[in-house]
């Protein structure tokens, strides 16, 4: 039996609390189930404060960053601050994160931005310090990026044991990390050695090779998960030409990667949202009857209104 799809909506623009209570009874009206915020270092709210603030605007709306960097926090301040934002809302946060990826901004501030494998270690570690914050009663850890002794975390989160956990990743080693430790999968696109997205990641079939490593790795616990996928490489288009859109998004990914997709497939790409609306509706069921692609990031609301309105809830 397939999930009931979830919608997941970007509230990204920096915003004053009017404004964003509108943006979350605009986003409970039509059906999305968490409003996230994105954690960079660029025109737009802190995402603490701005959870808080969501969460204290609307009735049902899920929280969560998406994702939060974890090497701009450390883990055990972290949990202190996402316990509070479960507790302020009474069990609807989401813990979404990530290894951090953007070099430019950990130039900018003066960071050292390390080789894939440290951060995607230091992401592991993170993960344990905050489900040992979480838990109950002191807790000692001894990593090689954090140490942590005889600490006992206050406040608890409201969602025991923890709230679900969100971690995405588009490479073997954060996907296999995500199938052992989170309850929400994102799925995104591998980095290549020159920064560019690789494009064949993001087909059909590179969605179903990352799909069957977190199989593999979760073992009977993966029928328990949920799988995730957001808009990537190009933005989001309802249109009644999604062929022609494709075939340009082809060709500026094959000038920036060296690598050539068809139009066709990354029409059929789960992170491609270019169509019309009746073709969303028909790719999604698909993708969640084929993959079991339940989870779904819109972006910013406006555009993808129409789908979420049609399929949230079934």
């Amino acid at each position: 039996m397939p999930r009931n799809f979830r919608f997941l909506a970007d509230a990204r623009e920096i915003a004053t609390i009017r404004e964003l209570t509108e943006t979350a009874r605009r986003a409970e009206a039509i059906g999305v189930d968490t409003l996230v915020v994105p954690d960079h270092l660029i025109q737009q709210l802190a995402p603490v404060p701005a959870m808080a603030a969501i969460a204290a605007v609307s009735a049902r709306l899920r929280i969560a960053g998406f994702v939060l960097n974890n090497d701009l926090r450390h883990p055990a301040v972290l949990a202190q601050e996402l316990a509070s934002l479960d507790v302020l809302s009474e069990g609807r946060l989401d813990v979404a994160m990530g290894a951090g990826w953007n070099r430019a901004e950990y130039e900018a501030i003066g960071m050292d931005f390390d080789p894939t494998p440290v951060r995607q270690a230091r992401l592991a570690e993170a993960v344990t310090v905050l489900k040992g914050c979480f838990a109950d009663g002191p807790f000692t850890f001894a990593g090689e990026h954090y140490t942590i002794t005889d600490y006992d975390a206050q406040p608890k989160p409201a969602q025991r044991p923890h709230p679900p956990f969100l971690i995405g990743g588009g490479g073997r080693r954060t996907l296999t990390l995500a199938a052992r430790e989170a309850q929400i999968i994102g799925l995104a696109p591998r980095i290549l050695p020159n920064r560019a997205p690789d494009p064949r990641s993001v087909t059909l079939e590179g969605t179903r090779e990352k799909i069957e490593w977190v199989r593999e790795e979760a073992g009977d616990r993966f029928g328990e998960l949920e799988l995730n996928v957001y808009p990537s490489m190009t933005g989001v288009s309802i249109t009644e030409e999604p062929l022609r859109e494709a075939g340009e998004v082809a060709e500026r990914l094959r000038e920036r990667s060296g690598i050539a997709v068809s139009a066709e497939d990354l029409l059929d790409s789960p992170h491609i949202f270019i169509n019309t609306v009746d073709g969303f509706v028909e790719k999604l069921q698909r993708h969640r009857d084929e993959l079991g692609i339940s989870s779904i990031m819109v972006g910013a609301l406006g555009e993808l209104d129409p789908v979420v309105e049609r399929l949230a809830g079934t």
